[in-house]
Parts: C-alpha cells; sequence; structure tokens
C-alpha cells in the first residue's frame, strides 16, 4: 500500500489514496498520545507550554507536535543556561576562593576546604549542624565525614556545586554516595543515585543494590533488586559473590529465598488458571 507519509513520492498521491501504511498509523497515534498525556500533567510547569487541539482546530491534533517541540527546545536550552548559571560556585571551590569551613574523610587524608552556604543550601543535616552554636567558629574549623575516603569526598562536594557527576565517578562511587546522601538528608543526589542504580541493575552488581537498598531503606530499590535476583538467580545465586554476601547478610538472603518461593508460587497460580 502507498503511505502518503513515508512513500517516496507522497505528492503523487491523490483521494482515495491518500492513506498512511500501518506504522505510520501507530507513530501517529503514539505522538498524539503523548502530548495529551503532557498537556494532562498540570502539575509540571514545562510541559505546559503548548495547549493542545481544541474545539477551534479539533481533528487536526498534529499541528501543534512542531511549535511544541520547539518550545521544549526552547525550555532546555533555558535550564541549560540556568544549570551553567547556577554551576559557578564551583569555580568557588576549585580556586578555593572565601571558603569557610573544612571537610575531613575517614581515611585521614588530607582536608578539603569548602563554603559552609553551600553545605547548608544542600544538605538538612550540614545546615542544623553548621547552625548549632558549637559550630559557629573560625574558618578553619572542621567537619569529618567518616563514610567517604579523599576521593569519594570530592565527589560528593563535585556534585553539591554543580548536581551532576562524570558518569565514571558515579559509577565508582555510586555505593558510598547513595549512603551519604541518605545520612547527610540530601535528597536530589539520593534520587540521582536511585536513578543509576536502577539503570545498571544487572547480575554482577544486584546483591550490591540489594544490600545499599536495604542500609537506606529504599523499598522501591529493594523490590526491584529483589524481582532482579529471583529472575536471574541462578547465575546469582550460584556464584562466589553468593556466599560472601549470605554471609555478610543472612536476612537478605532469607528476603531472596522468601521471593524466589513467591514468585514459583504466583507463576504455578498463573499456569493452572490458564489450564
Amino acid at each position: 500500500m502507498d503511505c502518503s507519509i513515508c512513500s517516496s513520492m507522497p505528492t503523487i498521491l491523490r483521494p482515495p489514496r491518500n492513506t498512511i501504511c500501518g506504522s505510520c498509523f501507530e507513530g501517529a497515534k503514539t505522538v498524539i498520545s503523548l502530548v495529551k498525556e503532557l498537556e494532562t500533567d498540570r502539575g509540571n510547569e514545562v510541559i505546559n507550554l503548548v495547549s493542545l487541539p481544541n474545539s477551534s482546530n479539533k481533528g487536526q491534533p498534529l499541528e501543534n507536535v512542531p511549535k511544541w517541540i520547539n518550545n521544549m527546545k526552547e525550555t532546555e536550552e533555558e535550564l541549560n543556561e540556568k544549570i551553567k548559571f547556577l554551576s559557578g560556585f564551583i569555580s568557588l571551590f576549585r580556586e578555593q576562593i572565601l571558603t569557610d569551613i573544612q571537610l575531613k574523610p575517614g581515611n585521614g587524608g588530607p582536608s578539603i576546604s569548602t563554603h559552609k552556604a553551600i553545605l547548608a543550601a544542600r544538605s538538612e543535616i550540614f545546615k542544623t549542624m553548621l547552625d548549632s552554636d558549637s559550630c559557629k567558629a573560625p574558618a578553619n574549623d572542621t567537619i569529618t565525614i567518616p563514610e567517604l575516603n579523599n576521593e569519594e569526598l570530592e565527589s560528593l562536594l563535585e556534585f553539591l556545586y554543580t548536581g551532576i557527576l562524570p558518569l565514571e565517578k558515579l559509577e565508582k562511587h555510586v555505593y558510598s554516595l547513595t549512603i551519604a546522601a541518605d545520612k547527610y538528608e540530601i535528597p536530589f543526589l539520593l534520587k540521582f543515585c536511585d536513578r543509576h542504580l536502577n539503570r545498571s541493575l544487572n547480575s554482577s552488581n544486584a546483591l550490591d543494590v540489594l544490600e545499599i537498598s536495604d542500609v537506606c531503606s529504599n523499598k522501591v530499590l529493594k523490590e526491584n533488586a529483589l524481582n532482579f535476583i529471583v529472575k536471574n538467580l541462578e547465575d546469582i545465586v550460584f556464584s562466589t559473590k553468593y556466599e560472601t554476601f549470605v554471609t555478610k547478610n543472612p536476612h537478605l538472603a532469607v528476603h531472596v529465598t522468601r521471593a524466589f518461593l513467591m514468585d514459583v508460587k504466583s507463576r504455578r497460580r498463573n499456569e493452572n488458571y490458564i489450564v
């Protein structure tokens, strides 16, 4: 069938041959559904930039798509400019200008000079600590961060100043940064790490993700990790890593066993129902 959208010569098509193929039809429905979904989400300021077709243009729901795309592109550019503007604080940190407090890593490495205002703005725990009378002192005051070594602490500070981390640093320090984000109440960093852990979940790191989710009481991440482990149980359980994991986390090993049995029970029930 000739398609008036993806055909090599759509201009020669005339009614009643102005039809579209199945792929283009499904694609058009997807675009329309996406625009409607974004428009109805009134909680997001960014996606309310374009009005969906109203009574005056009913029947032509794709006409607004180019405008919507252009507005989203402009919004992305504005957000990038805002990020660049707010990231200007990092130059003060890197050049050690007007620093007024030091953070000391737990491995005994050298202290890192930073700014109280940044710490207080990013973390409720740091804000409480710095606002107390005992911490209102000269610029050589020091706070020890026992959970992090020097390299991890530098990555934490880089995130606090910029709101982002290079992928190689995130992959290397995601577990320690998750613990720090949970302990010092840094919600944005916690979500940042959580997204990465969910996206990168695989057979080699599933046990680590399960362990960190338990430490941070992250129920959603824990459920995702358990589900993944159950689906890949043979690869994970027969690894040497699992033996160490069970010794260190017997309660989580119980959770894995229970999740597996519940999965078996559910599959059997579904099989019986189908039969």
